[in-house]
């Protein structure tokens, strides 16, 4: 390859990494340093660590170079999400050091970003390009130590002293053993493990941990257990404050394999990589793997082959977008397990988005309607975020949903037993975007499905939410053993003292019972229901999916909700899978999907869905959407995507607008 030909790597972070992946980009064949980013450019000795590079003064100006094809991201890990996905956006390919992101939904978020981009990204796990690994893999699935039962590993060692100013004890630079060498054993058991099981990976069905949080609240030593399916387990451990042997061992029902520091695989220069074969009788074998190349210049390598193929990720047995994301779901579980939550992951902290800018409301792709009794104009569609367990979490597909124009937001007493209304409420302080947002709360589920526990549960409600009032109250249930004018009285209550400012209704209520409580209101002067919450989609529930649901989307609710204009706030809009691929005539193996959903009339209309997406160039799930949004009464679809790629997905329902006459037949044919 001449000179001209090679990829043009930039370094944003010109640090201690980046000069070993300066050394190793040297002794590459496809790549070569042209220039560096820096918010130092005056920095001694940065001319002489990376001689012949152009020095940027900021990452901003080295992603606006034309003449860089692709960057080294080495900045401390909490950048690692927001350049990135600034690459991206400028075009830019990307490999990244480890930890890829602090979390897998932020790892997941940096995909979407490259994927719509049609980028490369990478996790620059340097080891796992190397030849030496790929010949363990062949060692284990050859048999070599029979089968593989046990995988210990740890990458562990004690930095002199504590001191709080540097990267591996500072918890604003997300420091501590689990990010920064943790995913090395966890990443070399989940390779193992696969190889074990014919598999290029595995991944594991439960993860404990242990470990120390030190004075700046990071892990210094820390320890998991990985089981995986088949019965295999692996110990991992890692540390900064304890020095580990960092032998990793693989033991089979014929012996084992000893690897010392296995991500060295010989040495960063080039060097001779030791596979150490003991047999049941303690004999022993060493396999050797000699390489003279750098280290790094093995995943330079591989990022510039996938680059020049057109692929957006490494080949196996480099991480892949699924490697990365599951290494880094059992690093979260880890951290979790030890209750490792960085102050900078914490809402008084992180009041940026993940790109590091100030949110701002977006005027589309979600457009706005007018409910009646509602200020302000709520987003066609609500979102529900019920998956997410933490802050930083659910902040990054609030964030998105709010910047694409979304402002309704769906929340309940009961849901993740108060998680998701604290998230919300953590959400819009952060963001200071309460009087923008629309909240959807909802109280009284069964078995507290009693007029006494509205005012109660609501007050809690708020407090978790931050706020003084929700914009618009379902009760959770109905409870057809009290009067139904009780429960009117409850909520008219709530709105007389501010803490409801629009409609209130039930979510899960027949029509009979909304129509005694519309009557009893207009005899009593109180407020009437003014919405609903139900089960409403193009496929028609054939059994509730729990208990005390109503679904709405029959031809006799439609009939009424046309007549009324009762706003629906339609819950499982999409049919819970059972316009994806999930659902078939001949696919039985969800078994909800077949109990709820499962009938011709459905299927039929699932076919036409088919047909009429193929002719639009969408999915079904687009066309069933469009369907719930496209009704002659005010539909609003509650959607829960858990990923900016499934939101994205979602939001290409906006792109079809049905004629009243496609509407029918998609319905009834």
């Amino acid at each position: 390859m001449t000179e001209k030909d090679k990829i043009r790597w930039g370094i944003i972070g010109p640090g201690a990494i980046a000069k070993a992946f300066t050394a190793g980009l040297a002794d590459s064949e496809s790549g070569v340093l042209a220039a560096i980013g820096t918010r130092d450019p005056d920095r001694p000795g940065l001319a002489e660590a990376f001689s012949g590079a152009r020095i940027h003064r900021g990452y901003e100006a080295l992603l606006a170079d034309p003449t860089i094809d692709a960057v080294y991201i080495a900045v401390p890990h909490p950048g690692h999400a927001q350049w990135a996905i600034k690459a991206a956006e400028a075009g830019k390919h990307a490999l990244v050091e480890k930890p890829l992101g602090l979390t897998a939904f932020e790892a997941d978020a940096m995909m979407h970003a490259a994927r719509k981009a049609g980028t490369f990204l990478g996790e620059a796990f340097m080891y796992r390009q190397h030849p030496q690994t790929l010949k363990l893999v062949e060692l284990i699935r050859s048999g070599t130590i029979g089968e593989v039962r046990l995988i210990r590993s740890s990458f562990g060692f004690a930095m002199p002293a504590f001191k709080p100013e540097h990267r591996l004890y500072a918890n604003d630079l997300a420091g501590g053993g689990i990010l920064d060498v943790g995913g090395y054993p966890v990443s070399m058991a989940r390779l193992i493990a696969g190889a074990a099981s014919g598999k290029d990976l595995a991944e594991p069905d439960s993860v404990s941990g242990a470990g120390h949080l030190g004075q700046s609240g990071v892990d210094e030593w820390a320890s998991a257990l990985l089981h995986f399916p088949g019965g295999i387990l692996a110990e991992v451990s890692c540390s900064i404050s304890l020095k580990q042997d960092n032998v990793l061992r693989i033991l089979g029902t014929k012996g084992r394999i000893e690897v010392q520091d296995f991500w060295f695989a010989g040495g960063v220069q080039g060097g001779t990589g030791e596979i150490r074969i003991i047999g049941p009788d303690s004999t022993s074998e060493t396999v050797t793997v000699e390489e003279t190349r750098h280290l790094y210049a093995f995943e330079a390598d591989a990022a510039g082959r996938a680059i020049r193929e057109g692929r957006q990720e490494f080949a196996w047995p480099g991480m892949s977008w699924a490697d990365s994301l599951g290494n880094l779901r059992v690093l979260d579980k880890w951290r979790q397990a030890i209750g490792l939550e960085y102050g900078i992951e914490k809402p008084e902290r992180r009041k940026e988005t993940l790109k590091g800018g100030v949110l701002r409301q977006g005027s589309g792709p979600i457009p706005r309607r007018r409910i009646p009794g509602l200020e302000p104009a709520a987003s066609a569609v609500a979102l529900g975020f019920e998956d997410f367990r933490t802050f930083s979490s659910a902040a990054i597909l609030l964030d998105a949903f709010f910047e694409k124009g979304g402002n309704l937001f769906d929340t309940a007493f009961v849901y993740g037993a108060g998680i998701t209304e604290k998230l919300f409420g953590d959400w819009q302080a952060s963001r200071g975007v309460r009087n923008e947002s629309v909240v959807i709360g909802k109280g009284a589920h069964t078995p507290l499905c009693r007029p006494e526990f509205i005012g109660q549960q609501l007050t809690l409600s708020l407090e978790r939410l931050k706020t003084d009032h929700v914009d618009v109250y379902f009760m959770h249930r109905d409870n057809p053993y009290v009067p139904v004018g009780e429960f009117v009285d409850a909520m008219d209550a709530e709105v007389k003292a501010g803490r409801i400012r629009g409609p209130f209704g039930g979510s899960n209520w027949t029509r009979e019972r909304f129509d005694e409580a519309v009557a009893y209101a207009e005899r009593t002067g109180k407020q009437k229901p003014g919405a609903l919450s139900n089960n409403f989609a193009l496929a028609e529930m054939q059994d509730v999916i729990w208990a005390g649901c109503v679904s709405a989307s029959d031809d006799d609710w439609k009939a009424w909700l046309a007549a009324r204009q009762v706003p629906n706030f339609a819950w499982s809009s999409q049919g819970r899978g059972f316009f994806t691929d999930r659902a078939g005539r001949d696919r039985q193996d969800d078994k909800e999907l077949v109990r709820v959903w499962y009938s011709e009339r459905n299927f039929a209309r699932r076919d036409r869905a088919v047909e009429l997406a193929r002719r639009l160039g969408k999915r079904p799930i687009h066309v069933a959407l469009a369907f719930v949004l496209s009704q002659p009464f005010p539909s609003v679809p509650l959607i829960g995507p858990r990923t900016l790629a499934e939101l994205d997905d979602s939001l290409e329902a906006f792109d079809i607008a049905l004629t009243p006459e496609q509407v029918a037949w998609l319905d009834r044919g």
